[in-house]
């Protein structure tokens, strides 16, 4: 079983920033597609960004694209999300999530079904 646990989250104003991290137990963890998602309240959750095991594969939705960075590091165990240019419609919870497919997670890794394991979420808050 593997526990993923996101941290970073708060409330900032409009285009600021924020960097969240995602802390993943077990040895596994270089072997997994992962990816952030982000669920606003009233709406569906959507995928935001997804990592391939070797960070060959950075993929990211058109709505963050060139303001958010998604990264990792594979000895620490740790998934990060880099948001600068927060805008008021970012705010939502955001959760990391696991794939064990590796790297064909890639060519689904905005579908919630492609994951196998949830973190709790933590919650982005953007004013103007």
């Amino acid at each position: 079983q593997v526990q993923l646990v996101e941290s970073g989250g708060g409330s900032v104003q409009a285009g600021g920033s924020l960097r969240l991290s995602c802390a993943a137990s077990g040895n596994s963890f270089g072997n997994f597609f992962m990816g952030w998602f982000r669920q606003a309240p009233g709406k569906e959750r959507e995928g935001v960004a997804g990592i391939s095991p070797g960070s060959r594969a950075r993929k990211y939705a058109d709505s963050v694209k060139g303001r958010f960075t998604i990264s990792r590091d594979n000895i620490k165990n740790t998934l990060y999300l880099q948001m600068d240019s927060l805008k008021i419609e970012d705010t939502a919870m955001y959760y990391c999530a696991a794939s064990t497919d590796g790297y064909s997670a890639s060519f689904s890794w905005e579908r919630s079904q492609t994951y196998n394991y949830w973190g709790q979420g933590t919650q982005v808050t953007v004013s103007s």
